[in-house]
């Protein structure tokens, strides 16, 4: 990847493996097996470098860079989706786009501040890590900082509650909660995940290794 003025580059190249076996040869050599969506391609089949698709995805999916292609075409993107297993990428999926036209992301929430109610014996949770925001590629923040430290005890943030930059519209629905303060016991009393749900399914196994 390489900078060119505020967009990033990421160079691919075609593949035409596809079988679980193939996939893995690619990923011993240090590359990730990709698809690129969109109005010119039909699930494109590509590989890119991991180390260098590794600096773009830390950007976050919401910010928009070139993916230039064996053969010259070069085509803006975003990241839509990216499976990893013990923090090695597996797969990729980006989206081509249009500069022009406004696109619905999810963007991760950047939670700053200590909450009141936590000072006060109160347990802060979180319920949503990001929200859904659409704008044009060239609006979309790569995160959306959001203050808790007026939340008391009992209280809950919404996703109405948080501030968008002007040229984004809030898509998540508005009373849907990102954060609260619970009081202690009530906090003890949630009930978590066991580690069975955490696993994950046979279908994203599937396609970490076949797609």
């Amino acid at each position: 990847m390489k900078s060119n003025g505020k967009m990033a580059q990421l160079t691919a190249t075609p593949r035409t493996e596809k079988k679980g076996a193939a996939l893995r040869l690619l990923r011993q050599g240090g590359r990730v097996p990709a698809v690129v969506y969109g109005p010119e391609f039909e699930g494109a089949s590509i590989h890119v470098d991991e180390k260098e698709m590794l600096k773009v995805a830390r950007t976050g999916r919401s910010e928009m860079f070139n993916l230039n292609l064996e053969g010259g075409k070069t085509v803006p993107v975003l990241i839509k989706d990216q499976q990893e297993r013990n923090g090695r990428l597996l797969h990729v999926d980006f989206l081509q786009i249009s500069k022009n036209k406004p696109i619905s992301v999810s963007v991760p929430i950047d939670f700053q501040g200590t909450a009141a109610g936590s000072k006060a014996g109160g347990v802060f949770q979180t319920q949503e890590t990001e929200v859904e925001v659409e704008g044009l590629p060239a609006d979309l923040p790569t995160s959306i900082e959001v203050d808790v430290s007026g939340l008391d005890i009992g209280d809950r943030l919404t996703a109405e509650d948080i501030k968008l930059d002007k040229g984004l519209t809030l898509i998540t629905s508005p009373d849907s909660i990102i954060a609260s303060v619970m009081p202690p016991q009530a906090a003890e009393e949630e009930p978590t995940a066991s580690a069975d749900e955490a696993e994950p399914t046979a279908a994203e196994e599937e396609k970490a290794t076949d797609e």
